[in-house]
């Protein structure tokens, strides 16, 4: 199969199908898939890379049994656990993201939902925050229709639910909530008029089928962001010696995910750190969105260095 030609067919409107033969994702040589890829987003896309920024609102103490988390009551790790932040620490982080150029600032939480009283601190957090040229996104869980509404009306426009996996190899990493309720959720906060960010982590044991799995569920649901984490294995949970994927894996996983998901921002989450020029060739890969600023619970990187990163890595195209 030529690459570039099927690259060229996805710009003018094609769209592979998860019925279809794609086994030449994971076979076909890598320079050349990333190279169709990159023309993807550059067609589709256009040439930059959006930012956002995620604060950790609520730590800590979580009731479900996600073998990859450090925030599970399950897991026994050193996280920090505490409750919901002051909003005022909150608003602060917002404004200064937004003072940096970031497109994008999201209060994450953990837990498989909030309390009526924690969605209530949620609610007046993101009245405070929101109304400035900063686009406002949420991650509290699975919550109700009501709670999706309340949200938006709040001046949230976005709100994130990971998939995580393939439906198929879902059991093996969580079983105190289903693949089925995360999409239920996403349809429910699409239903109140939201934007959608799902994704998953990739290097838990997975095949490439499952990848592929996941993105086409992903391009099903007509997600907007899709966040590709890449596994920090974190002592004291399941995954704890899991081994490290390599660079070649990570840049074939981006590039599989613009060739199914042309339009959606590919959103290089944790994991940037790991790569040798903080995720750089990436960017050349398909990706072209990033979580910048430090991740929930393991170092990211700073704001003005992902600027100079994206600057040399959208010049050496």
């Amino acid at each position: 199969m030529n690459i570039m030609n099927l690259a060229e067919e996805i710009i003018n409107g094609y769209r592979l199908e998860r019925d279809g033969e794609n086994k030449f994702l994971f076979t076909a040589e890598l320079k050349s898939l990333c190279r169709g890829a990159d023309m993807i987003r550059r067609r589709i896309c256009g040439n930059k890379v959006e930012m956002c920024c995620i604060i950790n609102g609520k730590s800590g103490r979580c009731s479900e049994n996600c073998k990859f988390c450090a925030q599970s009551v399950h897991n026994h790790t050193s996280v920090e656990s505490y409750d919901f932040l002051d909003e005022s620490k909150i608003a602060d982080e917002c404004r200064y993201s937004e003072s940096k150029g970031v497109s994008r600032f999201s209060i994450v939480t953990a837990g498989k939902n909030l309390s009526d009283s924690d969605f209530e601190k949620a609610i007046s957090a993101y009245e405070k925050i929101s109304g400035g040229k900063i686009k406002i996104c949420a991650s509290h869980g699975l919550i109700t229709e009501e709670q999706f509404c309340r949200l938006k009306n709040a001046g949230v426009s976005r709100y994130h639910c990971n998939l995580e996996t393939s439906r198929r190899f879902f059991p093996n990493i969580c079983t105190s909530h289903t693949y089925d309720d995360k999409i239920k959720c996403i349809r429910i906060a699409k239903k109140c008029g939201l934007s959608i960010c799902s994704g998953g982590i990739i290097g838990m044991g997975e095949t490439w089928e499952d990848r592929i799995d996941m993105a086409f569920e992903l391009a099903k649901l007509q997600v907007d962001s899709i966040p590709l984490n890449v596994l920090i294995p974190i002592k004291g949970t399941p995954l704890g010696n899991s081994e490290r994927l390599s660079e070649d894996d990570i840049l074939r996983t981006a590039a599989i995910f613009r060739f199914i998901n042309p339009t959606a921002d590919i959103r290089f989450a944790a994991g940037r750190a790991i790569m040798p020029d903080l995720g750089q060739k990436a960017f050349r890969s398909g990706m072209n969105a990033m979580i910048t600023g430090d991740m929930l619970t393991t170092t990211g990187s700073t704001i003005d260095r992902d600027k100079e990163m994206i600057n040399i890595a959208l010049i050496a195209e």
